[in-house]
C-alpha cells in the first residue's frame, strides 16, 4: 500500500477505491499497527498502473514454456497437470488496473499482511495461531483506474518471481474458453450481501473465487480436490459489505463511497461522551459509571458490567445472587472464558452471564450513527441497536467446516438463543 501522501502527484487529493478491514481486531492489532501488517488497509489509485491480464497459454512442454517459467519479468500462472506436463498463462500489462496482493507472506509484492486471527486474542495474550492456514499468498484485488473504479477478487497472488505456481494436487481444469483455472488449497470464499452494507442488507451466500475469478459453490470440504458447482450468473466484483474469508481471517470489504457514510472514531466519541454525561448509576454501589474515551485507559472503579440475560447495566460487585451467597466473591466460574461470570441480576432476579462492557472501536463495522444501546452476547462489546442486529444475523466461517454468527470486534461466537441484548442503564438515562 501506499501511503497518501505518497499517492499525491501534484496538489490533488489521492483516489481511494476503498478499505479492507480484518474482522476481530476492534480497530488495531494487539501489538498495534505496523507497515504492512495492520487491522485495516486502504487502497488507493498508484501513480503508475500495475495490474495484469492473461494473454498467451503455453499448453505443451516446449522452450516457450520453460521461459515462461523462468522469466522474473514476466507475470505468469502455472498449472501442473502431472509431472510430464505443466500449462502455463502468461500475463500482461495492463494499464487500466491497479493490483493490490493479501497474504501472509512478508515477501515484497504482498501490499497486506494478514496472520491467523484467534478469537478475542486481543483481550488476552495477543498471540497468533502457529500453524497458519492463510495462504503466503492469498489472494489479489484488482481495481479500474477509471471512474467506477470497481474492484474485483481473485484467487492466489504473485510471489517475487512474479509467479502462481498450482501444483498436482491442486483442483484445476480446462475452460471452454481454452484457458486454465483452479483453485488454491483452502480456498477464498466471498459473501456478498444483498443491497450492500445498510441497514436493509441481507447476507448472501458464501461462495468461493478461482484463480481467474470465477465463482462456484463451496467445495464438499475446504480442500478437496473437486471444484463446486459454477455459477456463471454471479461475479466476483467487491460490493460494499463483501466478506473474504482466507481460512484463518476474514476480512469486510468497504468501498469509498460506503465509508462516506460510516460513523468516524470522532463521532463514536462524541456519542461515548453523551452516554457518559448522563451520568448512569450503579444500582448496587450507588457510584458513577463511564466508559473510557479514546486518549485514556478505564478506571476499574467506573468499569459498566451488565448481565446479558437481562441487560441492566452494573458496575463490578461481589453480589452472586442469593443461591450462591456461601460461593468465593472473586474467583471465576468453571467453564467460562476470561472476564466472564455468571450471577443473578440484583435488580431483576435474572441469572445468566455477567460481563465487563467493552467500546466497539471500529467504526467500519458500524452500521449507523445511532448510540451504543446494545452488547453481543457473550463478549459484551457495545455499539448500535442495527449494528448488533446486522453482524447477528451473518454467518461467519469458524476453521475449515464451521458457520456461526460471531461479534466482529473479536470475532468470538454469539450465544446460540440471544446473540445480543438492548442495554438498561439506571439513573438519569432512563
Amino acid at each position: 500500500m501506499l501511503a497518501p501522501e505518497q499517492e499525491l502527484l501534484s496538489s490533488s487529493k489521492p483516489i481511494k477505491y476503498g478499505e479492507l478491514i480484518i474482522l476481530g481486531y476492534n480497530g488495531s492489532l494487539p501489538k498495534g499497527d505496523r507497515g504492512r501488517r495492520r487491522s485495516r488497509f486502504a487502497l488507493f489509485k498508484r501513480p503508475k498502473a500495475n495490474g495484469v491480464k492473461p494473454s498467451t497459454v503455453h499448453s505443451a512442454c516446449s522452450l516457450q514454456t520453460a521461459k515462461a517459467i523462468s522469466n522474473k519479468n514476466q507475470h505468469s500462472v502455472s498449472y501442473t497437470l502431472s509431472r510430464a506436463q505443466t500449462v502455463v498463462v502468461e500475463y500482461t500489462h495492463d494499464s487500466t488496473t491497479d493490483m493490490f496482493q493479501i497474504g501472509r507472506s512478508t515477501e515484497s509484492p504482498i501490499d497486506f499482511v494478514v496472520l491467523d486471527t484467534v478469537p478475542g486474542c486481543h483481550n488476552k495474550s495477543g498471540t497468533m495461531s502457529s500453524q497458519s492456514t492463510i495462504s503466503r499468498f492469498a489472494c489479489r484485488i484488482v481495481c479500474q483506474r477509471a471512474p467506477p473504479y470497481t474492484a474485483h477478487i481473485y484467487a492466489a497472488g504473485f510471489d517475487s518471481s512474479k509467479s502462481i505456481f498450482l501444483g498436482e494436487q491442486a483442483a484445476k481444469w480446462w475452460c471452454s474458453d481454452s484457458q486454465m483455472d483452479g483453485l488454491t488449497t483452502n480456498g477464498v470464499l466471498v459473501m456478498r450481501p444483498q443491497h450492500g452494507f445498510t441497514c436493509e442488507s441481507k447476507a448472501g451466500s458464501w461462495r468461493e473465487i478461482s484463480v481467474c475469478g470465477n465463482v462456484f459453490k463451496l467445495r464438499e470440504s475446504r480442500s478437496t480436490q473437486k471444484h463446486g458447482k459454477p455459477l456463471v450468473n454471479e461475479c466476483h466484483e467487491l460490493v460494499d459489505g463483501t466478506l473474504i474469508d482466507l481460512c484463518g481471517a476474514t476480512l469486510l470489504w468497504r468501498s469509498a463511497e460506503g465509508l462516506s457514510h460510516t460513523p468516524t472514531p470522532k463521532h463514536l466519541e462524541v456519542l461515548w461522551r453523551e452516554l457518559n454525561a448522563a451520568r448512569p448509576q450503579c444500582p448496587v454501589d450507588l457510584h458513577t459509571l463511564a466508559f473510557p474515551s479514546l486518549e485514556r485507559s478505564s478506571n476499574p472503579d467506573h468499569q459498566l458490567w451488565a448481565y446479558l440475560s437481562c441487560g441492566h447495566v452494573h458496575g463490578q460487585h461481589g453480589w452472586r445472587g442469593s443461591t450462591e451467597e456461601d460461593e468465593s466473591q472473586s474467583g471465576e466460574e468453571p467453564g467460562l472464558e476470561q472476564g466472564e461470570r455468571e450471577g443473578e441480576c440484583p435488580l431483576c432476579r435474572t441469572r445468566g452471564l455477567y460481563v465487563p462492557l467493552k467500546l466497539g472501536l471500529e467504526s467500519g463495522f458500524y452500521l449507523d450513527t445511532a448510540p451504543p444501546t446494545h452488547a453481543f452476547s457473550p463478549c459484551g462489546h457495545v455499539c448500535s441497536e442495527r449494528t448488533t442486529h446486522f453482524w447477528s444475523r451473518q454467518l461467519l466461517p469458524q476453521g475449515t467446516q464451521r458457520l456461526c454468527p460471531a461479534c466482529p470486534f473479536c470475532m468470538q461466537p454469539l450465544a446460540r438463543h440471544r446473540k445480543s441484548v438492548r442495554l438498561i442503564f439506571q439513573g438519569p438515562l432512563d
